[in-house]
This record gives C-alpha cells, structure tokens and sequence, in this order.
C-alpha cells in the first residue's frame, strides 16, 4: 500500500489528486496539507467529498509528516518546491512536483521565463521529466518526478511521433491551444470572473507563456537538436479540457502511411492515448473526466503540411491524473490503477 501526503490540496489539481487516490486500491492519502485552509475540514472547503473523507488540512511543518508517507505529492506555485526541497528528504519520500521547478534542465531558460530564482539547482539534474508514455523507464526509478503542464502535455504528445521519427520539419511546428478556465487555478483573479470569461475567448501569453520552452526542450530531445515553436494559449468559457491544433511542414516522402505508422509505433498499445480513426478528430467532451489523450490528424495535400489535434481532461492527464499515473509507475502498479474512469458526457 503507497502511502501519499499532499501539498496544496486545496487547488483545483491537488482536489483531484485526492479524489483519484481515493479510488486507488494499492494507495491511501495519509495527509492533506494547505497552507490557506491549516486546520479546516477538507470536506467543508470541497463538499463533493461529505461524508467520504474525515480529514483535516494541516500546516507546511513537514519533518515530522514526511516520515508517515511514500510519496508526496506537490500542486504548489512556482517556486514553492524548489525553495525547501533538500536531498534529505528525497531520502524519506519520493516527490512529484506539479509545478515547474524541476521540468526545465536549464536554470538560466526557467528563471528567465518564470522570472524565480531557483533555490536547489544541485537537484534537478537528478529530476524525471514525467511524461508517461515518452519515459516510463526513468521514471520506475527516480525520487523526484517534474509532472509536465497540461499544455506541454497535449502539446508533445500530439507531434511527438512525427517529431521523433522526422516526418515534420519541427521549426515550422505550429500550436494553437484552447483551456478551460481550470487551468488558471482556483486563486480569486479579475480575469477569470465568470463576466470576464464568458461568452469570450482570447489569447494570451502570446509569443511569452511559460509552456514554451517546456515544449521546445521536450520535443528537441525527440527530434535531436534544439527547435523553436510558436505556441499560442488561448482561455474559453468552459470548465476543464484542452485542444490543441498544431500544423507542420512534412518532409520529403512523408505520407499517410508513414504518418499513420508513426503513431501507432509510439501510441499503439498506450491505455491512455486514443488514435482518432479516419475523418475523425478530438474533442474535449470525449475526454472529459479521465486520463485519456484523444489525438487525431489530418494532412493536408495542398500545402503539404499536416494538421495534428489533441484534445484532454487538463486537470487529470494534464496534471493529477498523469501524476498518479507516475506514481503507479514508480511504484511498480499496473498504470491504470485509480485511473479507469471513463469520460463523463455530458
């Protein structure tokens, strides 16, 4: 049995963190720490869980709370982590970060875009990028895990294939992604007011969100040197979900057949990733809810570019979700523990 501790608990992730280890039949959620809500009930802060969990959020004293788990779980700001994180306590309990603080391997690249000063840089050399699927092997054995964002997610995966096996050129890529206003967080912000976001959609973080470098150091280490994306979020008035469309040059001699072939070689026997058949595409309703990834392509003859579509849940593959599903690794479980809901319609 894992026993978990989870540090920001009260977040939109952290909350589902909670609610999939409860499902989990090899897991148990030993404590629940908030720093906002130290000593509140969890089940009077987020009432779907009344009479199912008796639990009260603690304080960020962690000495003695590392000792009675195995893991920990960490849906924290920026910064937070990496500001207290020492190798003596990567010696008590495994760690998967949810923030950033361990995603980027260059410290110059995350300062500059998270504007952070990175206060244990000793570890990240030691961190696991925790993107399932691409690398399962390092994360069995690591300590401390960097769970990817939920644009970076949808994102590599989709063109992961085609970048992998060089049937795009990976410096005409492309992405265009829709969030749902979960993805902000639950902090209190103007911009996320239900009069400010709905019946609207906007881009933002146009040519400078912090998903970018994350995107283009993952997908470099695919392709085999350092690429550059466009990458554009754009925030639209629903709750949960991400769709991204992306577009690329194909290279000489690519075609349906190769492209088909790529995808089904890196995602063919995946649980969680869900090859589109022909004629059709991804949509956030279809994966709402679970931890499955949707991805669909179409190419397009006349310009010679191909239209790739990706489509998750971004609170559970983009973030709890894909975090459990580490920690199933990590600890030797069958991946789909805890996981296998199917998505919710409506």
């Amino acid at each position: 049995m894992i026993k978990a501790g989870i540090i920001g608990a009260t977040g939109y992730a952290g909350n589902e963190i909670v609610r999939l280890l409860l499902s989990h039949g090899n897991a148990s959620v030993e404590w629940l720490v908030s720093k906002s809500y130290e000593g509140q009930d969890y089940s009077g802060i987020y009432r779907n869980f009344f009479d199912v969990l008796d639990m009260k959020c603690l304080g960020t004293d962690l000495d003695a709370l590392l000792d009675r788990v195995d893991v920990v779980f960490t849906a924290t700001p920026q910064g937070y982590l990496s500001s207290i994180l020492k190798s003596s306590m990567l010696e008590k309990a495994r760690f998967i970060d949810l923030s950033a603080d361990y995603r980027i391997k260059d410290v110059a690249t995350y300062e500059e875009w998270y504007k952070i000063e990175h206060k244990s840089t000793e570890l990240i050399k030691e961190a696991v990028y925790g993107l399932s699927e691409i690398n399962r092997d390092k994360i069995r054995d690591t300590r401390l895990l960097a769970n990817p964002g939920c644009f970076t997610t949808c994102s590599i995966l989709t063109a992961y294939p085609l970048v992998k096996e060089h049937l795009i050129d990976p410096d005409t890529l492309i992405i265009n992604a829709l969030s749902g206003v979960s993805g902000a967080g639950r902090g209190a912000k103007t911009a996320n007011l239900f009069c400010e976001v709905n019946e609207n959609a906007k881009a933002y973080g146009v040519t400078n969100h912090r998903h970018t470098p994350e995107i283009e150091e993952q997908l470099g280490y695919a392709y085999g040197r350092e690429i550059k994306v466009n990458f554009t979020p754009h925030l639209i008035p629903m709750n949960r979900g991400i769709l991204a469309t992306e577009t690329a040059d194909l290279v000489e001699g690519a075609d349906e057949e190769k492209v088909r072939s790529a995808y089904e070689k890196y995602y063919g026997s995946e649980t969680f990733i869900r090859l589109m058949r022909d004629g059709e595409n991804p949509e956030t309703r279809f994966v709402e809810g679970s931890n499955y990834v949707d991805i669909g392509y179409r190419i397009d003859k006349r310009t010679g570019r191909i239209v790739m579509m990706g489509a998750l849940d971004n609170l559970i593959k983009g973030a709890a979700g894909q975090a459990v599903q580490n920690m199933n690794i990590m600890f030797g479980y069958d991946e789909t523990e805890g996981l296998k809901a199917i998505p919710m319609i409506p």
